[in-house]
């Protein structure tokens, strides 16, 4: 995500999602979450979550990826994931989202840093080194190179990996996440979208 998704979307900090995605840019890192309204050739054009709607200019050859359900039971030691969580007590932060990142991906973006999918919220792509069961839902540790982070999954939070699409799945009133960048004119920019093709809305 700019430091991502996707974060995501990650995530985390996801647009170092992949390698073969990745385009240096210059600008300020901004994520634009909502659903599609248009698409005229290379521009998006997505009404946001904050209402207006927004114009994005897609890089040729854009990389797309859909979500798909995952849930916290698929979650396991040795895998890589991105969590936005909110501080909660006792040390341990409360999930809002979690991406299970493919193992191809592992290592995208790691660290943890702000987030804005609410006030207040963190990104943290790391490595799963614990998962147990407790009353208040499933807990895992994370670790990534400069510290670890215990978060506890409640009860129907999102879980999602992703899942395949193409350009063909950006259409209007499908949701999307997207990991901009704004140039110094206002204008947006981007080398990936999230799409909600399987039902699923980003939860990024």
């Amino acid at each position: 995500m700019h430091r991502f998704i996707s974060g995501a979307l990650v995530v985390s900090g996801l647009l170092t999602l992949s390698p073969s995605l990745a385009v240096a840019q210059d600008g300020q890192p901004t994520r634009v979450r909502g659903t599609i309204a248009s698409v005229e050739g290379n521009t998006l054009s997505v009404t946001s979550r904050e209402g207006p709607v927004v114009r994005i200019a897609m890089v040729p050859a854009v990389g797309v990826r859909g979500v798909r359900s995952a849930s916290a039971g698929d979650i396991k030691p040795g895998d890589y994931v991105g969590a936005a969580t909110l501080p909660g007590e006792g040390g341990k932060a409360g999930a809002l989202e979690v991406l299970i990142f493919p193992s191809a991906m592992k290592g995208a973006n790691e660290g943890s840093f702000p987030w804005d999918l609410q006030p207040n919220s963190t990104m943290t792509n790391a490595t799963v080194s614990n998962a147990v069961e407790s009353v208040s839902g499933r807990e895992l540790t994370l670790t990534y190179p400069t510290g670890s982070k215990q978060i506890t999954l409640p009860p129907n939070v999102p879980v999602v990996t992703f899942a395949e699409a193409t350009a063909a799945d950006l259409k209007p009133g499908a949701p999307v996440f997207v990991p901009a960048t704004k140039a110094a004119d206002g204008s947006l920019s981007t080398a990936f979208v999230v799409v909600g093709n399987q039902g699923v809305v980003p939860p990024m």
